[in-house]
């Protein structure tokens, strides 16, 4: 049998919780194997059931998600931290970079996606939302065009090398960069959101980054995208 994902879920709210257990509770891939309510809690329980992906919440009593996520490794060194929040703002989400977040992803977000994120970051991917990825773009071209403004002139360019991308893994590219989900994309261009995520695969493999921020900040440095 192939080894359940297992899951800590924290949040400050029993309901929210509840919810999750019950989205995931049909799915044979996971195992929800504890909760916590604050952030403390979380680091005790991840230290006692050593899970493999940290649900959890960013505004909580006690100790907020984001400092409990700092201190993650020292409790369970193979979890990987995955924010789940109402909130994408660019301080938070920042933060949750910081400090080592495998992923962010917002409460409105839909089954599939939701399913989706979790199995990527399973295997070691890190996966932000739409909204998420849009913030730390803007981020990124704001710091950009201020190391422009300093210097006085623009970052000269490397100019665009070849990735041996083909022209579907451009487009998805592009998309991505849009901030698009996957779900997004499948309806875009008529394909599975299976077939997405191996053209995301690819893409980052031929690349040679692990995940879609890296991918996205040699996308602009190298010109094949203009942002």
């Amino acid at each position: 049998m192939m080894k359940k994902i297992r899951i800590l879920l924290v949040d400050d709210h029993t309901l929210v919780r509840n919810g999750i257990k019950a989205l995931l509770s049909d799915d044979d891939r996971f195992e929800v194997v504890g909760e916590a309510g604050d952030g403390q809690e979380a680091l005790k329980n991840a230290d006692l059931l050593q899970p493999d992906i940290v649900l959890m919440d960013i505004r909580m009593p006690v100790m907020n998600g984001l400092e409990a996520a700092k201190l993650m490794k020292n409790y369970a060194a193979q979890a990987k931290v995955v924010m789940l929040s109402m909130h994408h703002d660019e301080d938070y989400v920042l933060q949750a970079v910081q400090v080592g977040a495998f992923g962010y992803l917002l409460k409105d977000i839909v089954k599939a996606d939701f399913i989706n994120a979790l199995l990527q970051v399973s295997e070691g991917h890190k996966y932000f939302a739409p909204a998420v990825s849009e913030v730390l773009v803007n981020s990124m071209q704001r710091k950009g065009n201020s190391i422009s403004n300093t210097t006085g002139s623009k970052p000269t360019p490397l100019g665009k090398k070849d990735f041996g991308l083909t022209k579907r893994e451009l487009q998805v590219l592009s998309a991505l960069s849009e901030g698009k989900s996957n779900s997004e994309m499948a309806e875009v261009f008529n394909l599975s959101q299976r077939t997405v995520e191996t053209h995301r695969f690819n893409i980052m493999k031929k690349v040679g980054v692990k995940n879609v921020l890296e991918l996205l900040n040699v996308a602009r440095k190298e010109g094949i995208l203009d942002y």
